[in-house]
């Protein structure tokens, strides 16, 4: 037992990976690389120039490996099947980079378990295959590496897991693509995308780029890797990628880049985010047309199963693509953005949860907890254009009202409730009459004109609540300013 698996401990293994003979201390969680930031791609060049000659020596440097320690630390995670942690691993790293380095070079390098968890989706549940830390950690080198030299040639229409492109950025291609006339999309859906890639297929893309044979090897080595199940079962991988690792998303664009290249030999107009696939056309019969040939090519020729109940030809505000819908109204010049029924739903359903009946904490603790998830969720929807505006003010009176029911609740007895709404200025007969008038439960109290001026708007936008609307209109403002004129001095 070595020093660096002794400070490890919770596996056992001195330098080792899963079923690695002189492997390393696994633990690496992270899954994909930060997303990029929403700006327009640039055009793609279509160029096979490489810009290394992707080694081994490359992936195991040990310049490589520390950076890629920083980005798998940095991602955070949960640990694997061996239980170790980030900071296990931070303990010992000085002493496991070298012998990761060395059994990645005498090739006895060999990825341990991934363990599957289950996270909602709707209509189901996705599938996340969590490697162990060490294991993400030789992923992220793998990517370091492979990424300079293939994402120059990816089309310029792929916008998953791409520095400078991101569903903001395809949502402002398929506008484009609808103003120039192209109002019938072609939405295509693969069927459990990442859990049906086909191996020999995906190892000979990379083949025709990668040409160091123990490159390959470890690649395949990751493809194989068996998986845990939550039950404790373990199976064996014979197709897939599992979601989760630093390198699937490189992978998956990668397989998918064959299918970019064909709509793009065929003229089509499209835009693709990871397994989401749109097709834009002039016409439903088009289409239709595009649609059984597309299917054709992807079942056929790509060996990928398309799902027929969730793919469809429709305009496209009646079709969900990345949390949105476009829309153009024939008297309207510009496309609209708008939030998908599947958005909406899913914000009530958050804010419900976060906003129970019966919370019992303090007002100030659930204000944090949702002020958290409204920031973050108005980071990725603020690109809604203003139709959307007053349905962003209906969400937020519904928050509102949801923490008027929990202050009520707080106040508990009616006697309680009349006092403090008299206190807040409502006239003593009104607030008598609102609490005492019939047998009414908190929520039914909390849409009274009463408890409404009392616990006004700006009652809670002195404690701090984010309102979407507010934060929309003010990210208006910004985006829509005049630029200053800069002349030449």
């Amino acid at each position: 037992m070595t020093t660096a698996s002794k400070q490890v401990g919770p596996v056992q293994r001195a330098a080792r990976t899963a079923d690695s003979p002189k492997g390393i201390p696994a633990d690496v969680v992270g899954g994909q690389p930060p997303s990029a930031p929403c700006e327009m791609p640039m055009p793609a060049t279509n160029s096979t120039t490489t810009r290394s000659a992707m080694t081994m020596k490359e992936i195991a440097s040990l310049d490589n490996l520390k950076q890629a320690w920083k980005q798998v630390a940095a991602n955070k995670g949960a640990p694997g099947p061996d239980g170790q942690s980030i900071d296990d691993l931070r303990i010992c790293i000085d002493e496991v980079l070298p012998e990761v380095q060395r059994s990645l070079l005498e090739g006895d390098y060999r990825p341990g378990q991934i363990r599957r968890v289950w996270i909602p989706k709707a209509g189901g549940q996705r599938g996340l295959g969590i490697p162990d830390v060490i294991d993400r950690l030789v992923q992220q080198a793998v990517h370091q590496v492979l990424s300079p030299n293939y994402e120059p040639s990816f089309h310029r229409n792929s916008h998953g897991f791409r520095p400078n492109h991101s569903c903001h950025t395809a949502i402002r291609a398929a506008q484009e693509y609808i103003d120039d006339g192209y109002e019938w999309v072609v939405d295509i859906d693969l069927a459990k995308f990442f859990d049906r890639i086909p191996h020999d297929r995906l190892v000979s893309r990379l083949q025709q780029r990668v040409t160091d044979p123990d490159v390959i090897r470890l690649i395949r080595h990751m493809l194989k890797a068996k998986v845990v199940m939550p039950d404790g079962v373990v199976v064996s991988t014979e197709e897939g990628a599992p979601q989760g690792g630093p390198l699937s998303p490189l992978l998956s664009n990668v397989v998918l880049d064959e299918l970019d290249t064909e709509l793009d030999r065929r003229g089509h107009r499209f835009v693709r985010y990871a397994d989401d696939c749109n097709i834009y056309v002039r016409s439903q019969r088009a289409g239709h047309r595009v649609m059984a040939s597309v299917t054709k090519f992807i079942e056929g020729r790509m060996r990928l199963k398309v799902n027929k109940d969730k793919s469809a030809v429709a305009r496209p505000h009646q079709r969900h693509f990345l949390g949105f819908r476009l829309r153009r109204m024939p008297w309207e010049e510009d496309v609209e953005v708008l939030l998908s029924k599947r958005s909406v739903e899913r914000i009530h359903t958050r804010i419900k949860e976060l906003t129970p009946r019966n919370w019992g904490g303090s007002l100030r603790d659930c204000l944090l907890r949702v002020n958290q998830y409204l920031r973050g969720w108005f980071g990725f929807f603020k690109i809604c254009t203003p139709a959307e505006d007053k349905l962003l003010g209906r969400i937020d009176a519904h928050i509102r009202r949801r923490l008027r029911a929990i202050v009520l609740k707080q106040w508990r007895r009616k006697r309680t409730i009349a006092r403090r709404l008299i206190r807040l200025g409502i006239k003593p007969r009104t607030a008598w009459r609102a609490v005492y008038d019939g047998s009414r439960s908190w929520w039914a109290l909390s849409r009274s004109p009463a408890v409404s001026r009392a616990l006004r708007n700006a009652y809670f936008a002195e404690r701090g609540l984010f309102s979407l609307q507010a934060a929309w209109r003010q990210f208006q403002e910004v985006v829509n300013a005049p630029k200053q004129l800069q002349l030449p001095i």
